[in-house]
């Protein structure tokens, strides 16, 4: 039988949370990670110790992650992420919307999408690529520049993944105008995005071209570039906040919810809920 550890963390994380959730999960003893981290050691796993652990660390703000022991992160292959509202601080559309003077329309309906209350998230996209007809296509770079930020950690773990060895995926329901900037200045192998129709006069039409990369495209992409890479399900690292991640995120051995709606929660086996995405490292010990 594989032994577990329980890696839990936390920005104030206390030596009290971790001798509390030892004595939940049965832990042979403690060993601190960081100042933020600790690995509470061969610890029970059951399904009712899982629900413990997992409420009493939502409770106090913890995150919490039961992992093999001995994992090391040169052992996955693949590392794939949604864009907004995950690897980046913004929903995009959202943004370029607000400049416009359209963000209460556009928010409402991406709001919506991502608690999985419009369960087309094509459709969803549509009509809010719809109301930015007319927009100047200047204002994504204005989002971009000006807005656009890197969620904490962002550069820290990717950094640590290129370094082991592991292919990085960015698969957004978003705009290729972003994901194929940060494709160049994090140095990312592949990414897929929904591409905005720009007219003559340099302004958006209110139309997407091509397909939409909605949930069920997401998953396609990272099945496709796993077995580009030689990955199986258990090498893959997935990471997701929305309603449209859960497709791509049930195809990886470590699916993650990073700072995410209910739904998403609920149904992922990880979640980094307080901590930045570089706290998927320290679930590795190697």
């Amino acid at each position: 039988m594989t032994t577990l550890n329980l890696i839990i963390q936390s920005p104030a994380l206390a030596v009290e949370h971790a001798e509390q959730l030892a004595a939940l999960a049965s832990a042979q003893g403690i060993a601190r990670i960081s100042t933020t981290a600790a690995r509470l050691l061969d610890v029970q796993a059951d399904e009712a110790t899982r629900a413990e652990v997992r409420a009493w660390a939502e409770r106090h703000g913890i995150d919490a992650a039961f992992v093999p022991a001995g994992l090391r992160l040169a052992d996955c292959k693949v590392l794939a992420m949604d864009m907004d509202s995950t690897l980046i601080n913004i929903e995009c559309i959202d943004e370029i919307a607000a400049m416009a003077g359209l963000g209460d329309k556009v928010a409402q309906i991406t709001e919506a999408a991502m608690r999985g209350e419009i369960k087309d998230f094509s459709e969803s996209l549509r009509r809010r690529v719809a109301l930015l007809k007319g927009v100047p296509a200047s204002t994504l770079q204005r989002v971009y520049d000006e807005k656009l930020l890197l969620n904490p950690g962002a550069e820290r773990m990717l950094s640590s993944v290129q370094a082991a060895g592991i292919k990085t995926l960015l698969v957004s329901g978003g705009f290729t105008f972003f994901t194929e900037r940060l494709k160049a200045r994090l140095g990312l192998d592949r990414c897929f995005a929904n591409t905005l129709d720009v007219d003559a006069d340099g302004k958006l039409t209110g139309s997407v071209l091509g397909d939409i990369v909605d949930g069920a495209a997401k998953a396609r992409h990272l099945q496709a570039f796993a077995q580009e890479h030689g990955a199986a399900t258990a090498q893959i690292i997935a990471m997701g906040d929305g309603a449209n991640d859960l497709p791509m995120l049930s195809h990886a051995g470590f699916p993650v919810a990073y700072h995410a709606k209910p739904i998403v929660r609920e149904q992922t086996r990880y979640a980094l809920n307080v901590t930045g995405l570089d706290g998927i490292l320290n679930w590795f010990e190697a």
